[in-house]
C-alpha cells in the first residue's frame, strides 16, 4: 500500500511594493479626499467656487451625516 505524505509546502511571501509606485496613488487619494471634503464641507457662501445652491443641495445629506452644519 502506498502512503502519501501531506507535508505543507511553504507559502510564497508576497513581494513588497516599492514606495515609488505607491506614492502617486497615495498623492492622488489625498488630493481627491481634500477636494471631496471641500465640496461636502465648505462649498457655500464666500468660499464658493460654483455659484448657486446646486452643489450644496447635492451634498446636503452628506453634510449632515458627517456633522457639518449648513443652516
Amino acid at each position: 500500500m502506498a502512503t502519501i505524505s501531506a507535508l505543507p509546502t511553504p507559502a510564497a511571501a508576497p513581494a513588497p511594493i516599492p514606495f515609488r509606485q505607491v506614492l502617486p496613488w497615495a498623492a492622488f487619494g489625498i488630493v481627491l479626499a481634500v477636494v471631496l471634503l471641500y465640496f461636502v464641507g465648505a462649498e457655500q457662501g464666500i468660499t464658493s467656487v460654483i455659484s448657486g445652491e446646486t452643489v450644496h443641495e447635492f451634498v446636503h445629506d452628506g453634510r449632515h451625516l458627517l456633522g457639518f452644519p449648513c443652516h
